[in-house]
């Protein structure tokens, strides 16, 4: 359970940096720039999903019980925040060319929907699989 958990939050982490890496690259990040996902939100779930990344790691690598349990908590935040940004990314995509605002499209809008799909999927799995091996401990 721990290294399934540790697969399927790498290829997460990894998702999340293509989603990140669009964001700032079409200026999401800028305070005039054109996005509806809060700064401190996209970089709030960056940041505790990578610690909670490291943490898990090094749980894998000393098998220390304790980080099970602050490594669960941390990336339950995390997916918080990411329901969080979902919830202010999918009614962009889903009013479509129609309802877009006028003006060049959102930071967010350029997010490759297949990637946003496989992130989300994936970080449940991790969610889970992290929560599961916290309980068989």
């Amino acid at each position: 359970m721990d290294v399934a958990a540790l697969i399927t939050w790498v290829i997460t982490a990894a998702g999340g940096s293509v989603l990140l890496g669009t964001w700032i690259a079409k200026g999401g990040h800028r305070r005039d720039g054109h996005s509806r996902l809060p700064a401190g939100v996209v970089f709030g779930h960056f940041l505790l999903a990578a610690v909670g990344l490291v943490l898990w790691i090094v749980y894998v690598a000393t098998d220390s019980d304790s980080l099970t349990w602050v490594a669960f908590a941390i990336v339950a935040v995390a997916a918080v925040l990411g329901f969080v940004l979902v919830s202010r990314w999918l009614p962009q995509i889903r009013a479509g060319g129609a309802a877009a605002p006028a003006g060049p499209p959102t930071a967010e809008r350029q997010f490759p929907v297949p990637v946003v799909v496989l992130h989300g999927v994936l970080a449940a799995a991790t969610v889970v699989l992290v929560l599961v091996a916290a309980l068989t401990e």
